[in-house]
């Protein structure tokens, strides 16, 4: 007799609690299964959301809300991903392959690290697992530090409380090329993702309760050297930092990192300085939030700051502010794009020395960094977006993506690093204070060379990503809007079709939207790869005179942008 899908959801939920190893799960399970079977609605889509897929293992590896099933973050989904793993390991570099496996302080993570260790030694594997909470850069090191041929860190990065993830990365014996120590891309996700769907029963998942060794505490020393050794940490001129860790895992490394290149007049946002995993004081625990910086930038007037420093819960993206007397509060956080001018021009002078180098950033990020580079004699590539991509790139000096993303040293971390970026904007503004000027000067200077690049995100978050999904195929059958901020769309680029990579070259296909007016002005739109958003990168370009006024130019630029929006706003139906 053919059972009906109330029947069939029943035995799925039945069987997954019985391989289910975490009592939490377990019970939360068991109290909407028996909530299911009473009638109650709420329950039974609760469970059809949970069972109805599966979490896709992709680049970017796991991400998702913690709970039971096997659409969610948890231990079971996890053991499956690390045998997975293990799997392609094996049949890569053989018996004896190594691993390291770090985690940051949300709910979960540190049992999730333990399971993955225990999944590799068991599988005959090396695993080597952190005795703390670590930064994802400080994983990203250690990766390449000890010649590991895979990474792991258990993170959801800057996600809301109730997500969590798991990052993979590749390097020693595992792969042999530019990427060595990056976040995987195609083919090793596709290959790690058939050989998690090939695990079977997680009761058959050989799982012993030691055998993993721990990683040097020493490798924090380590890092910290590396980052205090390049060529942009020096301080000149004092400057009063306001740090704040945002309730994650790198506030005391990104002191230790500051201190160590002189930077001792450091304030520190005591609410959000030690890990919590609920992120208390945020409605979401990212730099890029408007209000993420509230009580910093409180803290900043109180005690006359002359920067904040901002690292989000993993400490891989750093957001900085600045004081400025035209804004609301007096105080002024800097776009991705515009930290990634400044340290980018940072490194464009060091590496100019050398002759040698090539400066990159995702297709989303704004112009000017290629400028930048063709005027120091360096190379410029464009990549997709995301580090996986960025850091791959040969001979990279300098890497960026707009949201926050930036890598300064790719020799010892291929990925983006929120500590190393904050000592070098720290010392960026330690040089200009020296100098006589700001980082404004800094900024109004790159303007005046390259011309006045504005930047300004819109996104919508959604709860069914199905809204996203349609809108995407609304846009890519509607097309263009005739006219942005008043300028004809004369250019209209799909990602799937791929897209340039400024080297002659072609970039891999990607979901996404490219429309550029007549007047240079472009609007990128894809779909987040972290969160439910669908997002538009809008970009404006004005010409600068050498007598031109700066302040009356960035009004008119942010105007632009606002029209820009308020006509993408219509054509999305965002009202």
């Amino acid at each position: 007799m053919t059972q009906s899908p109330e029947q069939d959801l029943d035995a799925v939920v039945t069987s997954w609690i019985a391989e289910d190893p975490d009592p939490v799960t377990r019970a939360e399970l068991d109290g909407l299964l028996q909530a299911h079977r009473s009638g109650q609605g709420e329950a039974t889509a609760a469970l059809a959301d949970a069972f109805g897929s599966t979490l896709a293992f992709g680049t970017a590896g796991l991400r998702g809300r913690l709970g039971g099933g096997p659409a969610r973050m948890n231990r079971v989904v996890v053991i499956r991903a690390a045998a997975g793993l293990a799997a392609y390991l094996r049949e890569r570099v053989g018996e004896g392959f190594t691993a390291v496996i770090g985690y940051d302080a949300r709910h979960g993570s540190a049992q999730f690290a333990r399971d993955t260790a225990s999944v590799i030694t068991g599988a005959g594997g090396r695993a080597l697992l952190f005795d703390s909470h670590c930064p994802t850069p400080v994983l990203a090191f250690a990766l390449r530090h000890l010649g590991a041929d895979a990474g792991v860190m258990v993170t959801a990065s800057h996600n809301p409380p109730q997500d969590n993830g798991y990052k993979v990365y590749l390097g020693g014996r595992a792969v042999s090329d530019w990427g060595q120590g990056a976040q995987i891309v195609p083919p090793h996700d596709e290959r790690i993702a058939a050989a998690i769907e090939a695990v079977g029963p997680i009761s058959d998942v050989p799982m012993p309760e030691q055998g993993w060794e721990a990683v040097d505490p020493g490798i924090r020393e380590e890092y910290l050297e590396r980052v205090t050794q390049t060529a942009c940490s020096r301080r000149l001129a004092p400057v009063r930092i306001v740090l704040t860790a945002m309730h994650g895992v790198g506030g005391p490394l990104c002191r230790q990192a500051l201190e160590r290149a002189g930077f001792d007049d450091i304030v520190e946002v005591a609410e959000q300085f030690q890990p919590d995993p609920d992120f208390p004081t945020v409605p979401f625990p990212n730099p890029e939030e408007p209000g993420a910086l509230d009580l910093s930038m409180a803290l900043a007037r109180k005690v006359d700051a002359d920067l904040i420093i901002a690292n989000d819960p993993d400490a891989d993206r750093c957001s900085a502010a600045i004081p400025d007397p035209t804004a609301e509060g007096g105080w002024r956080q800097l776009t991705g794009d515009e930290v990634g001018a400044l340290l980018g021009e940072q490194a464009a002078e060091l590496a100019a020395f050398a002759g040698t180098g090539v400066l990159a950033n995702s297709i989303v990020s704004s112009r000017l960094l290629r400028r930048i580079a063709q005027s120091h004699g360096l190379g410029h590539r464009q990549t997709l977006t995301g580090f996986k991509w960025i850091s791959r790139v040969p001979d990279l000096v300098f890497g960026y993506e707009e949201a926050l993303g930036y890598c300064v040293d790719p020799t010892a971390v291929r990925d983006k690093d929120g500590i190393s970026a904050s000592v070098c904007l720290a010392s960026l503004a330690s040089v200009l204070k020296q100098q006589g000027r700001s980082i404004p000067d800094l900024l109004d200077r790159l303007a005046r060379d390259h011309g006045l690049h504005a930047t300004s995100p819109l996104s919508l978050r959604v709860e069914d990503l199905s809204i996203i999904t349609r809108a995407m195929e609304r846009l890519r059958s509607g097309g263009a809007p005739a006219r942005l901020a008043g300028s004809p769309v004369v250019e209209e680029l799909d990602l799937l079709d791929g897209a340039p990579d400024c080297t002659g070259g072609t970039l891999p296909p990607t979901n996404g939207l490219v429309w550029t007016t007549a007047a240079d002005d472009r609007v990128i739109i894809r779909p987040s790869g972290t969160e439910p958003k669908l997002k538009c990168y809008c970009e404006v370009i004005l010409p600068v005179g050498k007598q031109d006024d700066m302040a009356a130019l960035r009004r008119a630029a942010a105007q632009r942008l606002e029209q820009i929006k308020s006509d993408l706003r219509g054509v999305l139906g965002m009202g």
